[in-house]
């Protein structure tokens, strides 16, 4: 354990940042599943919605830098090609 007090507050500080990371993750993680779950039921209305709600929430977690850009923009390209598959 830290006993200087600058490094228990940035133990503090990083224990934060990593729950807010998670739950982030957790998120496009749970919307990325959506939107699959639309394209494997052929539904392509609901894709689209989904998809449009997915790309928010990867391009937000990428600005935060959460994801890297490159992360982001592969995870948006991979999901924009499946709901276009469906048409």
């Amino acid at each position: 354990m830290a006993n200087i007090k600058s490094a228990k507050k940035r133990i503090l500080v990083i224990e934060t940042k990593t729950l807010r990371n998670k739950m982030i993750k957790s998120k496009v993680k749970t919307l990325v599943k959506k939107v699959d779950a639309a394209v494997a039921a052929g539904d392509k209305n609901a894709a689209a919605v989904s998809l449009k709600n997915a790309i928010v929430a990867i391009d937000k977690a990428a600005a935060k830098g959460i994801f890297h850009k490159n992360t982001a923009a592969r995870k948006v390209s991979r999901l924009s090609k499946a709901v276009n598959k469906i048409a």
